[in-house]
């Protein structure tokens, strides 16, 4: 008798895998002062934290043109800070390969665009562990909205029963939720459990290696 496939795991990426929180900042506060302005109070930046940069900074723009400016200057710190202001956070490289050598299929579903996506990945050493990255240039509609989930689900060709997504925000919780795969709320990132329960998670975890028990008990009733 076959035994089943493990369940697929999908990661959000920035306050989940990898801590660029500090990076996301510095790097907002010099796009809105490069352009003489003043930049958004970091608890009101976080706030936002896993959905598009564009749709974060239009809320700042007076029009698209304006938006794009504050995205150019965004990108220009980014770029140029990216691998000194970025980090793994603790038990993320090892949890990942574990899970990886024991046969769960592995994607990213990220706000971040697929191409800087990979090159956090491949500063940290996890590029070859994904089997796919969904970005934002990956899908119409983002975070909380479903459909990255699913673009995952359907590369990876596994059921959204037999899935997690694992994130940090509540945009990734609901986006997880509304696809019907199984949610794990990270709460090592930019947000608290409070903050996190209003999307209803299915599961908590203070640390990334609490992720392993779930997936061992995958299939017992009442999981």
């Amino acid at each position: 008798m076959a035994m089943p496939a493990p369940p697929a795991v999908l990661f959000d990426l920035d306050g989940t895998l990898l801590d660029s929180l500090e990076l996301i900042l510095r790097s907002t506060r010099y796009a809105f002062e490069k352009l003489g302005r003043t930049p958004p109070s970091d608890q009101e930046w976080l706030a936002g934290v896993g959905i598009p940069l564009f749709t974060m900074l239009r809320r700042y723009a007076s029009d698209d043109d304006d938006c794009l400016a504050l995205i150019t200057a965004y990108r220009e710190y980014q770029v140029a800070n990216h691998d000194r202001l970025t980090r793994c956070y603790d038990e993320v490289v090892e949890t990942v390969r574990a899970l990886r050598e024991r046969g769960h299929p592995l994607a990213i579903v990220t706000s971040k665009s697929e191409a800087l996506a990979l090159r956090g990945l491949a500063l940290v050493g996890l590029a070859t562990s994904m089997d796919t990255i969904v970005g934002c240039n990956g899908s119409t509609r983002h975070k909380p909205d479903p459909q990255p989930v699913r673009i995952a689900l359907h590369r990876l060709d596994v059921a959204p029963h037999q899935a997690i997504f694992v994130g940090d925000s509540v945009h990734d919780v609901i986006a997880g939720n509304a696809a019907g795969v199984a949610t794990a709320a990270a709460l090592w990132g930019a947000f608290s459990r409070d903050d996190l329960a209003a999307g209803a998670p299915t599961h908590y975890l203070e640390s990334i290696s609490e992720l392993v028990p779930i997936l061992d008990r995958w299939d017992e009733p009442g999981r």
